[in-house]
Formats: structure tokens, C-alpha cells, sequence
């Protein structure tokens, strides 16, 4: 595979009749991603550098997220979806070394723990470009979607920052069985708007998920880059799409 990362846009925007979103890293964040980890386990007693913490954590999301191997067996569900979150904690305690200090059960509800806390609402934040540029796109005549690898919580997080009533469609991974980059999911996203993949324009921020994805099922996408380790070709806000 060749390395998938976006180019611009492959024709105007004036040639999609729709625009499907990717939620997390795109649409919305956790700002305070390794404060809330570190708080947790200091409220917990296990207590380790927060710098140290950091570079557990950023270690174990390039693992098992950004550098996760390419797999087409899409299939989902609540429980694959915690399990996978969950083992993404379960390294990062490792490197923390929290063997050394609590036993199986405890790092294992530590990890449920942070699965359960990182699904509230209250945690997360549109990026500041988010919603003006919902609004501009509706006015536009665009139909708005969300195609997101993200558990049941996602609708609720969307209702609380007052987006939500912007997607239709509206797919989630845990809920539909399916998940990136697997094609099912996109296929389904286009079944449900009744609309053909040229019509399509996807915008998310992982390389293969979000753009080598799509592409397999003949949706042209580009690639937002919220971070500094996003690099390549892209957009660095909604704002250059309008």
C-alpha cells in the first residue's frame, strides 16, 4: 500500500453534493487528554511524573492508533470497542510500571475506569473551527454526514455541543457492527444518504482510516491535520474548505 496520505481537494467543493465528517481528532478532542489521565491515577494513588505519564500515553496512542496496522476485518461491537480502549491503558500502565504497586484487578479497573471517564461528554471540546463552518456548509445547500469509528457515547458528546442536528447520516461504528477501514461502513454511509461516492467528499485525520479508506469505495477525501505530528499534504482548518 502506498503511503495514503491526502492531496487537495480532487475537484471543487462545488462538485460534492454532500460532506461526511470523521468525529474524534476531527470534529471534536479531549484538550486536557493528559491532565485527566494523570488526575486519575493520582486519584488513585499511583502516583508517577506527568511528563513520564505523557510520554506513556503518547507512546501507546501512535501504538495502537495512528501506527495500527491496516485490518479489514471491520467488524464492531461495544465490547471490541472497550477492549481495544482498554488495551491502550493497560500499556500505558505498563510502561508506568503500576504492576509494581496493584495487582491484576486493580489495573484492570483502573483501565475500565478510564474507558468510562474518557466517554463523558464534559471531557471534550469542538475545535474552534467546527461549528461556524457547520453552519456555512448547511447555508451552502451541503448535506452533512459522520462516518466515526467511536462508541455510543459519540451521540451524546455531538448533543452536548449543540452539532449533533447538523449529521444525517449519522454512523457510528459500535452501533452499525462495522468500523474503518473497513469499506462496509462507508458503503452503508452512502446507502443511507442514497448517494453515489462521486457525490461524496470525506474529511478526516487518520492517513488510512480517513483517506486511503474512502478511496476504496470511491469516496475522495482530504486529510485535516489538527496535530504537529499530522504532516503531508491537507487542510489545517474547515476554514480552507469554504
Amino acid at each position: 500500500m502506498e503511503n495514503p496520505i491526502a492531496s487537495p481537494l480532487a475537484k471543487p467543493l462545488s462538485a460534492y453534493k454532500a460532506l461526511f465528517f470523521d468525529a474524534g481528532d476531527t470534529l471534536i478532542t479531549v484538550p486536557g487528554d493528559l491532565n485527566l489521565f494523570h488526575s486519575y491515577l493520582t486519584g488513585r494513588s499511583l502516583f508517577r511524573d506527568e511528563e513520564r505519564v505523557g510520554q506513556a500515553l503518547t507512546a501507546a496512542i501512535r501504538k495502537h492508533y495512528v501506527e495500527k496496522p491496516l485490518a479489514l476485518d471491520d467488524a464492531c461491537s461495544p465490547e471490541s470497542d472497550r477492549l481495544y480502549w482498554t488495551g491502550i491503558y493497560k500499556d500505558v500502565l505498563a510502561q508506568l510500571e503500576a504492576s509494581a504497586e496493584w495487582d491484576e484487578r486493580q489495573i484492570e479497573e483502573c483501565s475500565l475506569g478510564l474507558y468510562e471517564e474518557f466517554l463523558s461528554p464534559k471531557h471534550y471540546r469542538l475545535f474552534p473551527d467546527v461549528a461556524a463552518n457547520l453552519e456555512r456548509l448547511r447555508a451552502r445547500g451541503f448535506r452533512l454526514g459522520l462516518v466515526s469509528n467511536f462508541s455510543g457515547s459519540l451521540r451524546d458528546i455531538l448533543e452536548d455541543k449543540g452539532v449533533l442536528g447538523y449529521f444525517d447520516p449519522v454512523v457510528i461504528s459500535v452501533e452499525v457492527g462495522m468500523e474503518k477501514p473497513g469499506p462496509g461502513i462507508f458503503r452503508l454511509a452512502l446507502s443511507l444518504a442514497e448517494l453515489e461516492a462521486s457525490e461524496v467528499l470525506y474529511i478526516g485525520d487518520h492517513e488510512v482510516n480517513d483517506i486511503w479508506a474512502p478511496a476504496q469505495v470511491g469516496i475522495d477525501s482530504v486529510r485535516i491535520k489538527r496535530y504537529d505530528y499530522h504532516t503531508g499534504a491537507g487542510i489545517s482548518s474547515l476554514d480552507e474548505l469554504i
